[in-house]
């Protein structure tokens, strides 16, 4: 089809997920949740890509204006949550985290924070028991993939885990200033607390076993073992005693 056909899953009048999320002000995780509900349309590319009307998406934001519906908890806190960590960035560069960043560094670390986004949405928004075990579980796997990819490119624990912290903290102030429109009772808002800290405890805890089970790479041996015995102190003393004897 061509690029300017409106039937035309690439043209203008059909949104990516990314794009249509940002026009709804929603985390990319809670459109989907509706979109498989069923309560906004959508269709799939050949490559099983999700592409919303934009027409649609308009409708929808207005919908949900003139109706008054406030976000859920965890959908107002999802939202919170994106605007105060690119809020924060600028004010990092010359943390030591930044700058020992790469460029495919930076992108990678944004690409695990995108996966951990959405996976502490669906953690605040799921019920407990096994589900919830299950998200632990996979929020294990990215503390290990984020360890991994610091770790490979000879980035200190010290500096990850302050990256790991600066992402917390923005989810924490997210979770303690909700807009009014939520109204979260106060049981609410401890919940949300309580599994923030449950699931970012796991991958802190992560990316910490990393470096426990890998030596850093490009790391020299100790001093102990670089250094020929015959010139450590211990033996020069030795040497000279039985020169003197």
């Amino acid at each position: 089809m061509r690029q300017n056909d409106p039937l035309s899953p690439d043209s203008d009048a059909w949104l990516s997920l990314k794009t249509a999320a940002a026009r709804l002000n929603v985390h990319f995780a809670t459109l989907r949740r509706w979109a498989d509900q069923g309560d906004i349309p959508h269709m799939l590319t050949p490559g099983g890509h999700r592409r919303f009307a934009a027409a649609a998406i308009s409708a929808f934001a207005e919908q949900r204006m003139v109706s008054g519906k406030a976000l859920s908890v965890p959908e107002a806190w999802a939202s919170q949550a994106m605007q105060r960590t690119r809020a924060g960035i600028p004010a990092q560069a010359n943390a030591q985290w930044m700058v020992s960043l790469s460029d495919d560094l930076r992108e990678k670390h944004r690409q695990v924070g995108r996966r951990l986004m959405g996976l502490t949405l669906q953690y605040l928004s799921a019920e407990e028991g096994s589900a919830s075990e299950h998200l632990l579980h996979e929020a294990r796997d990215v503390g290990r993939e984020y360890g991994q990819i610091s770790h490979s490119s000879g980035i200190l624990l010290s500096d990850a885990l302050q990256a790991a912290l600066f992402f917390r903290d923005r989810l924490m102030e997210a979770s303690l200033d909700l807009p009014e429109t939520t109204r979260p009772r106060s049981i609410d808002q401890s919940r949300l607390l309580m599994r923030i800290n449950a699931l970012l405890n796991a991958v802190q805890l992560a990316i910490a076993s990393v470096y426990e089970q890998t030596p850093m790479p490009n790391s020299s041996t100790s001093t102990a073992t670089s250094t020929s015995t015959t010139d450590s102190p211990v033996a020069i003393t030795i040497n000279r005693s039985r020169k003197q004897a």
